[in-house]
């Protein structure tokens, strides 16, 4: 018995944490980061649903995203089954990336300026501890 609980967590501490990044995608990270508060620290497949069906404008690519780290953690762990394992949301993060800024007119000759903000994010997927199974 002390066997495969030994085993059970050696099998564990081999399996690696997956990321994925997303650099310079140009929404708001405002807007952004609504959409990767929705599914951070879920389940990956509930994840996926939540994105799939969100009509937010970064659902899409977060969705993209997750499949991403999905295939990263697949190839970090050839030995073990995306199926016997539970994957999560480990971390999910949206930082400011670039802004590109315009001029647009404005009344009696003056000019507004304009930020067309971009982001970067950042997601981690990660096995559940002392989740698998049989």
């Amino acid at each position: 018995m002390e066997k495969e609980n030994q085993n059970a967590t050696e099998q564990q501490a081999q399996i690696k944490e997956a990321v994925a990044h997303l650099r310079n995608y140009p929404t708001s990270p405002r807007k952004m980061r609504m959409v990767a508060d929705m599914v951070r620290g879920k389940n990956v497949r509930k994840a996926l649903d939540i994105l799939k069906f969100e009509p937010r404008n970064g659902a899409t690519p977060l969705e993209k995203l997750l499949k991403s780290a999905i295939a990263n953690w697949e190839q970090k762990n050839p030995e073990s089954k995306i199926e016997d394992v539970e994957l999560y949301v480990k971390t999910i993060f949206v930082t400011e990336g670039a802004s590109i800024k315009r001029l647009r007119p404005a009344p009696q000759g003056r000019a507004n300026r304009i930020k067309k903000r971009s982001n970067h994010v950042t997601i981690v997927v990660d096995a559940m501890p002392n989740v698998t199974k049989a």
